[in-house]
């Protein structure tokens, strides 16, 4: 299905808004409920393409899993051990999170299984996630490039590794815990810099200790999980496209209410913070182990930035709304040590920049990051590449341009945002879809 966005300029965006649920979470919740021994009840859900996907792979694999219904689920846990061999190779549709944390999971299985997906998911590497799992003893075959489908053979021994990602990244260390799950003795995973800590909260509440220290975090093989209850806060990510939307338009005063704001998740704050934007964090406190907020963001006159490295990983997909942002900003914006961009649902460093450059934005794309520089640029027609940040992202670049901003390819806005349209559309952003 083809679905085109059309912006006209103008908008502001005033009022209350709580965005879906968190796509990390609610992946991981699905995930740990299932091989854990009880019911778990999950509200907050997100009821998106990618995480249904997750849903329904498990159910593949013998579990009950009852809704989604307005964000509730409930999972009948199988246990360690409970999965069955699925009748058919699993579909992980557009959901990179899904596959990668998947091959760990089921590199400790019995039995043998496949995986796959869309044709954008299939171009995606997952050498970085099955090299280390083989080196635990899996045996994961990939296609050529070390790109899916992949192949999991069953019934292998696990043994737990001590293991230095050379690139950060939140799945392959999910993976390789998850996979220390079914090994004999201790599965250490040690980052170059922090990422979203979710797999390790979340292990934690069901029961199954996580040694951390400093950037390494140890799981030990056949620990007893135990059902209990989450609560999905809304998704940061999502956020971001509202809060980069009303921080860089003058009279804006838009509240985002119950959103997470884990620790390693935060980096678009502190991003936009750093430009100059007046974002206030209401309401804090805690939702199934996780901190929430709710976040008000008025417009504000937002200036250039060198965003530090440190932060980079910690805003890794939130930068497709922060080249956004730098385009509105007085000065330039420098992002380097981004290159993870390149390996998305799209090369989002060249798209963004190709887009920005179609609307008269001044954007240069380097090997790691990009140079933007802020003023003024026209409206015009951007292709999101089938990537739903891409096609969020440029919806609020219509917010400022001079003419209507048309993007296409915007059907896959439904794996991570099912309502996006609706609710831009009722905060003030002048768009519609079709």
């Amino acid at each position: 299905m083809t679905l085109t966005y059309t912006v006209q300029p103008g908008g502001v965006l005033k009022g209350r808004v709580r965005v879906p649920g968190d796509k990390s979470i609610s992946h991981r919740s699905i995930m740990l409920a299932s091989i854990a021994e009880g019911v778990t009840r999950i509200s907050g859900f997100l009821e998106g393409e990618d995480a249904i996907a997750t849903m329904n792979a498990f159910r593949a694999l013998g579990v009950r899993i009852d809704g989604p219904g307005r964000g509730d689920v409930t999972v009948h846990g199988v246990g360690l051990h409970g999965l069955k061999e699925p009748a058919a190779t699993l579909d992980c549709g557009n959901a990179g999170t899904a596959m990668r944390l998947l091959a760990g999971l089921l590199a400790g299985q019995r039995f043998d299984s496949e995986l796959t997906g869309d044709e954008s998911l299939r171009r995606r590497p997952m050498k970085r996630v099955a090299d280390p799992l083989n080196r635990m003893g899996a045996r994961i075959e990939t296609a050529e490039g070390g790109r899916p489908p992949l192949r999991v053979r069953g019934g292998r021994k696990l043994t737990g590794i001590d293991y230095a990602m050379p690139v950060a990244s939140a799945q392959v260390k999910s993976a390789l815990l998850f996979a220390g799950l079914y090994a004999e003795g201790r599965t250490c995973v040690t980052e170059p810099a922090p990422t979203r800590d979710h797999t390790e909260r979340m292990l934690e509440a069901f029961g199954c200790a996580v040694e951390k220290k400093g950037r390494t975090a140890c799981v030990r093989g056949g620990p007893r999980l135990r059902a209990t209850t989450i609560e999905v806060p809304a998704d940061i990510s999502s956020a971001a496209f509202f809060l980069v939307g009303a921080a860089m338009v003058p009279g804006s005063d838009l509240t985002l209410e119950h959103v997470g704001m884990n620790p390693t998740r935060t980096g678009v704050i502190e991003i936009l913070r750093l430009m100059g934007a007046d974002l206030e964090l209401r309401n804090e406190r805690l939702a199934g182990g996780e901190p929430v907020a709710d976040i008000r963001v008025r417009g504000a006159a937002l200036r250039g930035a060198e965003i530090p490295p440190e932060l980079v990983p910690l805003a890794i997909d939130e930068f497709p709304a922060l080249f956004v942002a730098a385009a509105n900003a007085n000065g330039t914006t420098v992002v380097t040590g981004a290159e993870e961009l390149r390996v998305k649902e799209s090369d989002r460093i060249q798209v963004m920049a190709d887009g920005l450059q179609a609307l008269g934005a001044h954007a240069e794309p380097t090997r790691d990051g990009m140079r933007v520089t802020g003023g003024p640029y026209h409206g015009g027609q951007v292709s999101s590449h089938d990537d739903h940040r891409v096609a969020m992202a440029f919806a609020m670049a219509g917010l400022r341009a001079s003419e209507a901003v048309t993007i296409k390819d915007c059907a896959n806005v439904a794996t991570s945002f099912p309502d996006f349209v609706g609710l831009a559309a009722s905060a003030g952003l002048r768009i519609t879809a079709g």
